[in-house]
């Protein structure tokens, strides 16, 4: 449960629709559960954090790479089972893994090229996160971005192959880029797409330098360190194929910008 869910909750009890029995039987075996009210679930080869969504406002996350087929099956379980509307979502699984989640849980959606899977319902945090690749072989790293924003609440969308090696591509969807909440912004090789897009428009870019690229990239160095060193300015940097980060990142950045326009003076709220 994330802090909006427990507010929620404690808002039907005052309004006399949940018994203060039914909301401590909710708040026990959720983020305040477990273990005598530590906020995990021991489940002998992992403690699951089922405190992370009141904290943070994120839900739980399994890194599924190192882990069995069975073992990502048991961790969304456990994450499914809990209380509250937010998704459990896994990363970096396996084909093994993957066929497994397939299996044990027939609704479960699954993007075989990000790697990931989630069941439950989504978010719905508004917002909207445009994920950009420079080259078709940045999709893995891209697609994970798009799945993983997507399940944290966010509209989303992904402009491919746009990369400086025809930059005229990147112009064509400016305005594109420019209606987006928050840009993550995928990119190989030299990684220069996220200095060319902070350039273009005033929107915060969120870049994520990929291992893509010849020797001399060094596995993604090559292009962490040119976004690192961008002449453009608000570009953040993520770690090297770290679509997840990004995503994170992002959902949380748009999450607050509609917070603070449902705050202003005079909106309406849809």
């Amino acid at each position: 449960m994330d802090r909006d869910e427990v507010r929620a909750l404690l808002e039907r009890v005052s309004a006399g629709t949940a018994t203060t029995d039914e909301a401590l039987s909710t708040l026990v075996r959720g983020p305040l559960g477990g273990g005598a009210g530590t906020g995990a679930e021991d489940l002998g080869f992992a403690r699951l954090d089922t405190h992370r969504a009141l904290r943070t406002g994120d839900p739980e996350v399994v890194y599924g790479a190192g882990k069995t087929a069975d073992q990502n099956v048991a961790l969304l379980r456990a994450l499914r089972e809990q209380p509250g509307h937010r998704s459990a979502l896994a990363t970096r699984l396996t084909d093994e893994a993957l066929r497994a989640i397939g299996e044990a849980f027939p609704d479960a959606r699954i993007d075989p090229v990000a790697r990931c899977a989630a069941l439950g319902e989504r978010a719905d945090s508004g917002g909207r996160v445009l994920v950009v690749s420079a080259g078709t072989s940045d999709e893995p790293v891209a697609r994970e971005a798009a799945f993983v924003a997507a399940e944290f609440g966010c509209a989303t969308g992904q402009v491919r192959d746009v990369g400086v090696a025809g930059i005229h591509r990147v112009l064509a969807v400016r305005d594109e880029l420019d209606a987006a909440d928050c840009l993550i912004v995928v990119a190989g090789m030299d990684g220069a797409l996220p200095s060319v897009v902070a350039g273009l428009v005033g929107v915060p870019v969120v870049a994520v330098p990929t291992s893509v690229g010849y020797g001399c990239a060094l596995g993604g160095i090559a292009p962490l360190l040119t976004m690192l060193n961008s002449c453009g300015p608000g570009v953040l940097v993520c770690n090297i194929d770290n679509g997840f980060g990004a995503a994170v990142a992002a959902a949380r950045m748009t999450r607050r910008m509609v917070r603070a326009r449902a705050a202003e003076p005079g909106r309406v709220s849809a």
